[in-house]
C-alpha cells in the first residue's frame, strides 16, 4: 500500500479490507476536494473511526484543468487509463504548452468528526507519446518538473518521494505529529 510505504512504521494505518470493509464508496462531488470529502465521510459515518481517503487527478493547463476530478472516467464511465490517454492526446494534438500538474488532496476526519484537508502537487510536462511500464493512469505521459523520466520510468520509492499523494502525506503526518 503506497500510503503505508510513505508515512513509515510510525503510524498504523488500516486498510478498508482490513477492517473488513468493502462498500462501494460514492464519488459524486465536482471537485477532488469535494469526493476527498466526501469518501472519508462516508466511511467515518459507517466506521466511527478516524478516517483518511483522498482523491486525485491530473490537471492540464491547455484544457482548463481537464480532466481533473473526472481523471478515472475521462473518456467515459467504462474508460481504462489507454482510453484515456488516447483522449488527452488527441486533445492536445499541436497545442505547445504541456504543463500539467497531479493533484492529491487528503480528508481526514479524526476521532470528533472535525475534517482536515491536505493538498499536494506536481508539477511537469506531458509527452506526446507514453514512455514506461510502471505506474498507473497518465504517469507513461508525466515527466515531473526537475526530472527527465515519466513516472511509469520511475521506481516506486522514486515517485513515492516526489508525489502529489507524497506531498499530501508529508502535510498530513506533520500535522499528526504536530497533535501527538
Amino acid at each position: 500500500m503506497e500510503v503505508r510505504s510513505i508515512l513509515g512504521p510510525d503510524f498504523q494505518v488500516l486498510s478498508l479490507a482490513d477492517v473488513d470493509f468493502h462498500d462501494d464508496i460514492p464519488e459524486t462531488q465536482n471537485t477532488i476536494e469535494g469526493n476527498a470529502e466526501q469518501k472519508a465521510r462516508y466511511v467515518f459515518e459507517r466506521l466511527k473511526m478516524p478516517c483518511l481517503a483522498d482523491d486525485s487527478g491530473l490537471e492540464v493547463n491547455a484544457l482548463n484543468g481537464e480532466p481533473g476530478v473526472r481523471s478515472a472516467r475521462y473518456a467515459g464511465a467504462h474508460g481504462n487509463s489507454a482510453e484515456n490517454i488516447r483522449l488527452l492526446l488527441k486533445k492536445l494534438e499541436g497545442v505547445e504548452d504541456r504543463s500539467a500538474r497531479f493533484k492529491c488532496v487528503l480528508a481526514y476526519i479524526d476521532n470528533a468528526g472535525d475534517l482536515h484537508l491536505f493538498e499536494g502537487i506536481v508539477n511537469g510536462t506531458l509527452l506526446t507519446e507514453t514512455r514506461g511500464q510502471g505506474g498507473f493512469g497518465y504517469d507513461p505521459l508525466f515527466v515531473p518538473d526537475g526530472h527527465t523520466r515519466t513516472f511509469a520510468e520511475m521506481a516506486d520509492e522514486e515517485k513515492n518521494a516526489i508525489s502529489h499523494r507524497a506531498n499530501a502525506l508529508r502535510k498530513f503526518t506533520e500535522f499528526l505529529k504536530a497533535k501527538a
